[in-house]
């Protein structure tokens, strides 16, 4: 009998074990490989069934509950919840089928066709959860490793990219001597002093702000700040005396100046929030519960607390820089306009509570705060509503039906059920006349809603004073929020969105798009738990992110792969342009000084943004970029090739060890390998003897010529008007090498 119970337990245990993910601590579905987690799970469950079966979803109090991914053991508790209704039969037939087809009163409707490939799958699964045998759509296979035949970057090469990415340079000698020495953990303590350079804070702020868009509120910035509220204060500058200056023009310079550089000031306000986070190691978390703004010597006159707060600024004229502050509740022109407070504080919650978070996502009398709501879920959790919300063939029909369709209405439920307690919280911030944001609504909130809360529960009445703070402290609670500033930060790192699961299951290499989301998925999982177990330190983000598998990838090893391995492995690499920003500060790196080009005239045309009109950056580059790519490259060769010879060698960034009219090929190719490196990141001796014949090809046919202009352009001269003797065309071969190598892949994308 005791031998029966120990192999009875050794039977459980290795049940038990079944049922952890490969990786323990990746508790995504990467690792995994069974029916249920390739087939059932990743084409049904997760695509279709948790939308509304789990917490806080429209079918949350039935039996059938699911657990998202980011909870621990999900996928054994979804495993045991799908095979208990699998088992359960009506009338002879599965229950589970039944119901995915619209059957036995299901809220879902037909969530699935009878013949679909959705279907067979599920069928499949109900037959194995029976007792039946594996059938012809049994799909567990061995595969090769993920990153099998993809190349790495070395941790040299990795530190060129990071430090030129994050901190606008290049490496030193010193830190490429560390990490070439193979020395434990050098590469990380290099990155912890990188990121408390100046430049860092600048490209998190550049970053964030591709992705909140703070700065395109459609109005100028100082209108932020309510006519309701700081209507004595918000136009300070308009005040300023310039009666010193005599000239009339100048004056009214001088006047347009301040104007701008507080308007610059205004709108940077959220962003200094998340560098003041980071820079100070506090808890990412601050985000959207900081009870705290930063403000500027010249935001906080428009505030009207510049008095109470000037002993704090180093320099009160400089309008960047920032000190947190909490403001006072708001004091209105009307009732309606006052905000009530427990505290007398503004009830701060991040940058979900700024003025430029809420001027840029307005809401009007239809929209109801679901703008911000969709914005809400989409910065903070990682959710976009807008790919959840089920497609409606006929809304006059459904409105026909239903009294209050987004109450009532399965196909409208499953948003509005989460959407609408959300934009209840944002209900103290309505104001719709454009004269700023805290404004109570005439007839009180919408009973045609669902009432203020989140994820099923209700916010409490004497909450409501501090609802979107209440709100906030809840979503950092949700694992989801540590995700989704992980996806946040690959997004920096990448300028890439973090992969999205394939919806069409019946579209070529479907199995290989979804592996690919769910190794990355993985990954990005499992450094969210260690962020948030960490305590939210954003900075260990960054490092983790920066030494993955995922960043490192520089290629394949062989050109020989399938079709459906390459498109496993599409988003790996050198696959992102750069953005035009990011470029002008390699050039600067690289040459010492930017184009000046990218940041003005060029900017959109590049693929930039202005977070008003344009918030897309473009990824792949269109005939007009291809055309600048070619003036960049000229122009930088042709400013950059003279300029470096004329100095010193010791002081040449390009040409150190070479003059203009070397002739020997041995000292020749060793400078074209010096420029590959300087320029690239590295020189591969096949590229090196491509550069050598397009440099000796040159010189030849200027040779063949005859005759040639013995000296460099004008334009290209350090100072034009004092010719610069070319007499062997030297000059002109090196400067179309610089240009040849500007224009490659490695240049030009991360």
């Amino acid at each position: 009998m005791k031998v029966l119970r120990i192999l009875f337990f050794l039977y459980l245990v290795s049940i038990a074990r079944s049922e952890e993910p490969k990786h323990p601590d990746r508790a995504g579905i990467a690792g995994s490989s069974d029916f249920f987690t390739d087939e059932v799970w990743v084409k049904i469950g997760a695509s279709k069934c948790i939308k509304c079966h789990k917490a806080g979803g429209d079918a949350e109090d039935s039996k059938f509950v699911l657990w998202g991914s980011t909870r621990d053991g999900f996928l054994a508790h979804n495993r045991a919840a799908f095979t208990k209704l699998a088992t359960a039969r009506k009338d002879g037939q599965s229950r589970m089928l039944l119901k995915v087809v619209g059957k036995l009163d299901h809220g879902g409707e037909d969530v699935l066709k009878p013949g679909s490939t959705r279907y067979r799958i599920l069928e499949e699964f109900v037959r194995r959860a029976n007792g039946g045998v594996p059938g012809k759509l049994d799909t567990a296979a061995n595969r090769e490793p993920f990153f099998d035949g993809v190349t790495m970057l070395d941790d040299r090469r990795l530190l060129r990219r990071l430090t030129l990415s994050l901190a606008a340079r290049l490496p030193t000698p010193e830190e490429n001597s560390a990490v070439e020495g193979g020395a434990i953990g050098a590469l990380g303590r290099i990155l912890d002093k990188l990121m408390t350079e100046e430049a860092f804070y600048d490209r998190l702020a550049e970053g964030f702000n591709d992705i909140f868009l703070t700065p395109g509120i459609d109005d100028v910035a100082e209108n932020v700040l309510s006519y309701e509220h700081f209507d004595k204060t918000r136009h300070w500058y308009q005040n300023r005396d310039f009666s010193h200056i005599k000239d009339d023009q100048k004056r009214k310079e001088a006047g347009w100046e301040l104007a701008r550089h507080y308007r610059e000031s205004m709108k940077r306000e959220p962003m200094e929030l998340v560098k003041n986070i980071v820079r100070n190691g506090r808890p990412f978390t601050e985000i959207i519960t900081a009870d705290y703004i930063m403000v500027s010597p010249y935001t906080a006159r428009g505030y009207g607390i510049f008095e109470a707060n000037k002993k704090r600024f180093k320099n009160i004229d400089n309008r960047f820089e920032y000190v947190p502050v909490k403001l006072k509740a708001l004091t209105g022109r009307s009732e309606k306009t006052n905000q009530e407070s427990a505290t007398g504080f503004y009830p701060h919650a991040g940058i979900l509570t700024t003025f430029q978070y809420l001027k840029r996502y307005p809401t009007t009398e239809t929209n109801r705060n679901r703008l911000r709501v969709r914005m809400y879920y989409q910065h903070f959790l990682g959710i976009d509503i807008m790919q959840l919300a089920p497609r409606v063939n006929d809304a006059a029909a459904i409105s026909a039906k239903y009294e209050i369709p987004t109450m009532q209405a399965a196909n409208c439920v499953i948003c509005h059920k989460s959407m609408d307690p959300v934009a209840g919280l944002f209900q103290d911030y309505y104001a719709l006349d454009g004269k700023g944001v805290h404004k109570l609504r005439k007839e009180g909130w919408f009973k045609d809603m669902f009432s203020p809360g989140h994820e099923g529960e209700a916010l409490p009445e004497d909450e409501r004073w501090r609802a979107l703070q209440w709100l906030g402290e809840r979503t950092v609670k949700d694992p989801r929020f540590a995700v989704a500033m992980v996806e946040h930060v690959w997004y920096i790192l990448t300028g890439r969105k973090a992969l999205r699961p394939p919806e069409d299951i019946d579209a070529p290499f479907y199995a290989a798009r979804q592996r690919s989301y769910s190794e990355q998925r993985g990954e990005i999982e499992c450094i969210a738990r260690r962020f948030a177990a960490a305590g939210f330190n954003l900075k260990n983000v960054f490092k983790e992110l920066a030494v993955s598998k995922f960043y490192r990838a520089d290629g394949l090893a062989t050109a020989a792969v399938n079709p459906a391995r390459m498109a496993e492995l599409d988003d790996l690499g050198l696959v992102r342009l750069l953005a035009p920003e990011q470029l002008e500060r390699k050039l600067k790196a690289i040459f010492g000084r930017e184009w000046g080009r990218l940041d003005d005239q060029f900017k959109i045309l590049y693929g930039g943004i202005d977070t008003k009109e344009v918030t897309e950056r473009i990824a792949n580059p269109s005939g007009a970029m291809g055309a600048i790519q070619r003036m960049m490259a000229n122009e930088i060769a042709c400013r950059n090739v003279v300029l470096d010879f004329s100095r010193k060698p010791a002081e040449r960034r390009l040409f150190p060890g070479i003059e203009s009219d070397e002739k020997d090929e041995g000292q020749i190719r060793i400078a074209l390998a010096h420029l590959h490196e300087h320029i690239l990141g590295h020189a591969d001796q096949t590229e090196v003897d491509r550069s050598y014949a397009l440099f000796d090809g040159i010189i030849r046919e200027a040779k063949e010529l005859g005759k040639f202009e013995p000296v460099e352009i004008y334009s290209c001269r350090v100072a034009r008007e004092i010719p610069v003797n070319d007499p062997h065309y030297t000059l002109r071969a090196w400067r179309a090498v610089v240009t040849y190598l500007l224009r490659q892949h490695d240049f030009l994308y991360e």
